[in-house]
């Protein structure tokens, strides 16, 4: 399973169930108030990236108005107003207020979000949409604000797969952008990581260096790797919507920060420190081309990483100046490791045994028995 199909997936299943237990991060250090207290009103604001933009809003002064259906994680922020509806046209409880800004974070059908941001266009200042990287035609190469979107042929489907979930997410954009224009903001997040992640991508490494022993590592510790920490990508918004900042952004890390081998050196690291599982986790760098040839995935069974050839080869260089530019801070990948694997410890043991993402633990051991069968 490629990127784009691991994505729409775990889209998909956004898009129509419910996740996993869910609890907000607590920061290290409170906050600092905003000058100028908001009404802010978030689509969603219940399950991983709209946790953290509600606690950070709260945290930060503001007013938070949550609209949803109640069905996911209805007991969280009981202090905040809770407003019920549903995207797909029943938005009447958000009919007669108002509101400073919006923030989408749970749009996937375009036909839903140009429903909510014309019917709340009059009475707001601002709408900020969370796409994507996901929306561009290709990965192959580099790419920009400015470079292609994917299409649909026809742009009625609402139905989110994967040839449809770039697109579908391009088509959102531009409903938020008609709506309101020229007071819209489109954020495209690469891959979303840290606490409350229950997709597993990033989880898997310092949840696999906690097991101990020896860790398959693909390719070489030299791989470039783009993320974006949730904690970092809901500051960024709550900046956005407290300084007026419109446009599109990537909202991730910059080209060349980060690599596999220092995600690998972080999981070990923060596993030694957290478990102390015996025998120590110890990387063992497999290439590519055996990777390939024994068929394991890159992005699935070997979550975050993907070679810089095919038809994906430019999406660890996403450019993130535009989002840096205008204020984008990321954290250190240490810290971001180190309060992935806190959480995932305190997960009900049947979450922490069976994670949606990395490769299974004796199909991993099969791979290392064959790498060493060829380098003995």
């Amino acid at each position: 399973m490629h990127r784009r199909e691991f994505m729409s997936a775990v889209a998909a299943v956004a898009a129509s169930t419910a996740a996993a237990r869910v609890v907000a991060a607590t920061p290290e250090h409170p906050a600092s108030r905003a000058a100028k207290p908001l009404r802010i009103l978030v689509l969603g604001g219940t399950r991983f990236l709209g946790v953290h933009i509600t606690q950070l809003a709260l945290d930060r002064g503001h007013t938070v108005t949550l609209f949803n259906r109640g069905k996911t994680h209805a007991e969280l922020f009981p202090q905040v107003e809770h407003l019920h509806g549903d995207r797909d046209g029943q938005l009447d409880s958000l009919r007669g207020h108002k509101w400073d800004a919006v923030i989408d974070d749970s749009g996937y059908v375009p036909r839903h979000v140009r429903l909510s941001a014309e019917l709340l266009a009059p009475n707001v200042s601002q709408y900020l949409f969370v796409s994507t990287i996901s929306v561009y035609a290709s990965l192959a190469r580099p790419v920009t604000e400015d470079s292609p979107v994917g299409k649909i042929p026809d742009e009625t489907v609402e139905k989110v797969s994967n040839e449809t979930y770039g697109p579908l997410k391009a088509l959102c954009e531009q409903a938020a952008l008609a709506a309101m224009p020229g007071r819209a903001t489109v954020l495209r997040p690469g891959l979303i990581v840290g606490p409350d992640d229950n997709t597993d991508r990033f989880t898997y490494w310092p949840a696999r260096a906690a097991r101990g022993g020896e860790l398959l590592a693909p390719g070489t510790p030299r791989d470039p790797i783009q993320y974006i920490d949730a904690r970092d990508l809901a500051a960024f918004a709550l900046r956005s919507v407290e300084n007026r900042i419109v446009g599109t952004f990537n909202v991730i890390s910059p080209p060349g920060k980060f690599t596999m081998g220092e995600l690998v050196d972080a999981s070990i690291a923060a596993a030694n420190e957290q478990v102390k599982p015996s025998p120590p986790p110890h990387a063992v760098w497999v290439t590519a081309d055996f990777l390939e040839k024994q068929k394991v995935e890159a992005w699935s069974d070997m979550p975050v990483w993907i070679p810089e050839k095919g038809d994906e080869g430019g999406a660890e260089h996403t450019s993130a100046a535009r989002a840096m530019h205008a204020g984008l801070s990321i954290r250190p990948i240490q810290q971001t490791v180190n309060d992935t694997l806190a959480w995932h410890l305190k997960r009900p043991k049947t979450e922490q045994d069976a994670l949606k993402a990395g490769i299974a633990a004796q199909r991993e051991q099969q791979v290392l028995s064959a790498w060493h069968d060829l380098k003995a």
